[in-house]
């Protein structure tokens, strides 16, 4: 297993992996239209380009035998110390072998490294995820819903970790 930073070239490998993850992940939670429409708002080339060059996001790839499996965004300072991890997929296969857990980690030392104290995140209450976010530490601190256009919803747990 290797994580390396992702850069524009790899846009088409991130856009990939959630594409085939998301049907899976979101089928109980969302409507297939807003799966769609949410897969276009977060992961056009323009909204990564975006994503990555005026709102500071940055992303790492998990790769297994040079294949991507797995990805992670996070934006340091998102607000004072605190580094927001904003996404963090793996393919349905691979998930509970630990890639999740070694992105999470990447991504603490990378804030660790750079002086921050907590990680953040938004997971939607559904999401089976929780489980594993409360499982590597963090604790729910908030619930916010997010008009995201189109009549959608984000309807999601803040979560935090110390680090």
């Amino acid at each position: 297993m290797c994580i390396e930073p992702a850069t524009p070239l790899d846009f088409a490998t991130i856009t990939s992996i959630a594409q085939r993850t998301w049907p899976d992940t979101f089928a109980d939670i969302l409507s297939e239209e807003q799966i769609v429409y949410m897969l276009e708002m977060m992961y056009s080339e323009a909204a990564l380009e975006e994503q990555t060059t005026k709102k500071g996001h940055r992303f790492l790839l998990l790769k297994e035998a040079e294949e991507a499996m797995a990805y992670a965004s996070y934006q340091l300072d998102y607000l004072a110390n605190t580094t927001k991890i904003h996404k963090l997929y793996c393919l349905p296969p691979t998930q509970g072998k630990g890639y999740g857990k070694a992105l999470i980690l990447a991504v603490a030392k990378i804030a660790r490294e750079q002086g921050q104290k907590r990680l953040r995140l938004d997971v939607n209450y559904q999401n089976k995820a929780v489980g594993f976010y409360h499982y590597l530490g963090f604790v729910t601190v908030d619930r916010i819903d997010t008009n995201i256009g189109n009549g959608y919803l984000m309807e999601d747990y803040v979560m935090e970790m110390e680090l």
